[in-house]
């Protein structure tokens, strides 16, 4: 389940970005940061209540055990609902950052109870040249089962993707995500900044939904709030909203 609107405004082409979302879009991410970081994401998909998503996040660098995270979310209403707390653990090796990550997760329909059940998740991040990024993620690695009945389980996904800083200002996503029961989706996206980088313009499209993607992003010292919005053709609109803080060291 991708987090956090920046990545949503950028078509979900997020594996090579590394913010306090990378805890749920590429753990490794996590890695990079230098400063604790909270947030928390809101998005509704086509205007309906149980198409709903509340997430929280929070980012903890050390010194010199890596750093760790820990991301909380729950999807749905009363009928049908999922929902997860997570671990993860990011390290920063030179050009590159590593990391790991454990979900519990629940989901429940009336009427016929609830099911849990853990994903391992790993991911790798690298800068391969200056200005040239490579991510990689592979989510539900165990393929947690949740029941017996016709064999039902998480998705098992993978993903990877490259990121490229022209100059400062400028940043081309380019990503391939393939569900081992699904076709692959193939996803790009466009961040500029602007206002001596105090705001970002994205869009971002994603084939496999035929989905375009717009937002865009504001900084206030220590604040930083991030809009999105998303259309298919067929199914509607999505909105996405996050919010985060970055404490002083």
């Amino acid at each position: 389940m991708p987090v956090g609107a920046r990545a949503a405004a950028l078509g979900n082409a997020s594996v090579t970005l590394p913010d306090l979302w990378a805890l749920n879009n590429n753990v490794a991410g996590i890695g990079s940061l230098q400063q604790a970081q909270v947030g928390a994401y809101v998005e509704n998909q086509f205007g309906i209540r149980a198409f709903t998503t509340v997430a929280l996040q929070a980012v903890l660098p050390t010194s010199r055990y890596g750093n760790y995270g820990l991301s909380l979310s729950r999807f749905g209403d009363e009928l049908f609902s999922q929902q997860h707390v997570g671990i993860g653990m990011g390290h920063k090796l030179g050009q590159f950052s590593l990391g790991g990550k454990v979900d519990l997760w629940q989901v429940a329909a009336e009427g016929y109870g609830s099911r849990k059940a853990v994903a391992l998740s790993v991911g790798g991040q690298a800068e391969v040249v200056p200005g040239l990024y490579f991510g990689a993620y592979a989510y539900n690695i165990n393929q947690a089962k949740l029941a017996e009945f016709d064999d039902e389980r998480l998705p098992t996904i993978m993903k990877a993707g490259l990121g490229y800083r022209p100059y400062q200002k400028l940043l081309l996503l380019a990503e391939t995500e393939k569900h081992i029961d699904y076709p692959a989706n193939f996803k790009a996206g466009i961040e500029y900044q602007l206002l001596q980088e105090k705001m970002a313009l994205r869009t971002g499209f994603s084939s496999l939904t035929n989905r375009a993607t717009f937002g865009l992003g504001f900084k206030a010292r220590h604040l930083l709030a991030d809009y999105a919005f998303g259309s298919t053709t067929l199914l509607g609109q999505s909105h996405h909203l996050s919010l985060s803080y970055t404490f002083q060291k």
